[in-house]
């Protein structure tokens, strides 16, 4: 079984795969004053739960942009698996090539977020990843990781209006039944969650203009189920795409695809 770890700016999102097959995902938040021995002892518990025995784990890869993180979940790995993880990086052979000035500016998220989503589509492509920043990915048709834009999360967003503001509530993210509020609430909800799917639609409309094609579109993150029925360009939302993109790596430097 390989143990496939994405650590988020939010959350560090896991899963065991068998095989080609996902077992069972995880999400949990991420600390970055967590010791690899509590991180291990959460990893192990959660597993134990699910039925799963630590000694059935053959091999680990970790993604990271959370550099502090990283050596942390390297000797979590080392001391409760008993491997060595691959840590995801640029120099990786990942199924695309990555047309970009600096690839080691990338998060290691996007690029295995292109490489799962290219390795399914086989097409144009952008991908909105809706995480602590929202990023957008374009991939060309050939497979070439062009780059992409970044703005601030919903979330983010969300806790400027009420942090920044001395009458605005903190408020949760839900879709409001109309677009004209009727109340503070109902506003701030209407301006998040369909102004957010405007700037999904203008973005991803720009950078297919840029691209000359319509691309497909593949949304995936923690928000993706909610913005993705309210805009006008995502047309498929793939929630463990990163996750895939892992598997993926992992198999192909192994050589095994």
């Amino acid at each position: 079984m390989l143990l496939a770890i994405d650590i988020g700016n939010t959350n560090v999102v896991w899963g065991i795969y068998e095989g080609r097959t996902l077992k069972g995902h995880w999400r949990l938040a991420t600390n970055a004053s967590t010791t690899a021995d509590e991180y291990g002892v959460l990893f192990v518990n959660i597993l134990q739960q699910a039925g799963i025995e630590t000694r059935h784990i053959s091999d680990a890869i970790v993604s990271s942009v959370v550099p502090s993180l990283t050596a942390v979940f390297d000797e979590m790995v080392e001391t409760y698996f008993k491997h060595t993880p691959l840590i995801v990086s640029a120099d990786l052979d990942m199924g695309i090539q990555i047309a970009y000035p600096n690839p080691r500016e990338i998060g290691s998220d996007r690029l295995v977020n292109a490489a799962a989503a290219y390795a399914r589509y086989k097409t144009c492509l952008i991908i909105v990843d809706f995480g602590t920043a929202t990023t957008f990915c374009a991939v060309s048709q050939h497979g070439e990781y062009l780059g992409g834009a970044i703005a601030p999360g919903l979330g983010i967003a969300s806790d400027a209006l009420f942090t920044r503001t001395a009458k605005l509530p903190k408020v949760d993210l839900i879709r409001p039944k109309t677009v004209i509020g009727k109340d503070t609430v109902g506003g701030m909800q209407s301006g998040l969650i369909f102004g957010y799917a405007g700037l999904v639609d203008e973005l991803v409309t720009r950078m297919q203009v840029e691209l000359g094609q319509n691309a497909t579109v593949i949304a995936t993150g923690g928000q993706a189920s909610l913005i993705a029925p309210e805009s006008r360009t995502i047309q498929e939302v793939r929630p463990f795409l990163t996750l895939e993109g892992l598997e993926l790596i992992y198999r192909k430097t192994r050589g095994e695809e």
